[in-house]
């Protein structure tokens, strides 16, 4: 299983700085989404306080609530790569099932999230589409605000797309 290093810093009773957490973290399969994956780095579903003994605050769904936030590492296969396996919204929606909330029922994987995620593309290239069928092509260094619109991501490229990101729970206007 692939995993990525989580370096969590704190306070001691006195007050000092130490290095509250070192772990590693899996990068796991989105259930229904083959090929795609990610790494659940950090998040909270309310205001944070210092995590000084290194421990993750509690939270629950993919996306997070208003006051909540996620900081993830996602996987984007190639589309080539992905041909053949068709997305499966039960294991979806079993796996992952506010995921699945978010998704329509028109193309595959186009869904909205009450989010705002900061996203910066870490290596490989994709594609963003939003619902009227703009597209921009994202490429390493690139970084995108998401504001809680209709969109898809895909991967008309050769090597996967790996893109970090910080998801804040977020009110519609």
């Amino acid at each position: 299983m692939k995993q990525l290093r989580r370096v969590v810093t704190g306070h001691n009773a006195a007050g000092r700085a130490v290095f509250a957490c070192d772990e590693a973290v899996p990068v796991v399969p989105i259930p229904g989404m083959p090929g795609f994956e990610t790494c659940e780095l950090w998040g909270a579903d309310a205001t944070l306080s210092y995590p000084d003994d290194g421990g993750q605050p509690p939270h629950a769904d993919f996306f997070p609530p208003v006051g909540g936030f996620r900081f993830r590492m996602f996987t984007i296969p190639p589309d080539r790569a992905a041909a053949g396996q068709a997305a499966s919204a039960q294991a979806m929606q079993e796996g992952a099932p506010s995921l699945a909330a978010t998704m329509t029922g028109g193309k595959p994987g186009m869904h909205r999230s009450d989010s705002v995620d900061l996203l910066f593309v870490i290596s490989g290239r994709c594609v963003l589409e939003l619902d009227d069928g703009a597209t921009i092509e994202l490429r390493a260094g690139d970084t995108a605000v998401q504001s809680g619109t209709m969109h898809a991501w895909s991967n008309p490229f050769d090597e996967p797309c790996r893109i970090v990101g910080a998801v804040f729970g977020a009110r519609r206007g």
